[in-house]
């Protein structure tokens, strides 16, 4: 999967609990959007929104989920 990938690969420095809230929104948001295929870039899209979003300090599931779907809205 994406996020594990990417968070494998980058140097946050988050702590085991920062990064479950990560999978949980990156879950979530994926249940939410009805994303149901791994290997579709949106996944990849979504797994950077959600990392880019928890640098700035949210590292709530809920919250990061919200944000990440309320930025990918295609307007």
């Amino acid at each position: 999967m994406a996020i594990y990938r990417l968070l494998e690969n980058s140097s946050l420095g988050l702590g085991p609990k920062e990064v479950n809230g990560i999978i949980a929104a990156y879950e979530q948001t994926l249940h939410t959007l009805c994303v149901k295929d791994r290997d579709d870039p949106l996944t990849e899209m979504i797994a950077k929104k959600i990392i880019r979003i928890a640098q700035t300090g949210v590292h709530d599931a809920a919250q990061l989920s919200a944000l990440a779907i309320k930025e990918l809205e295609v307007r």
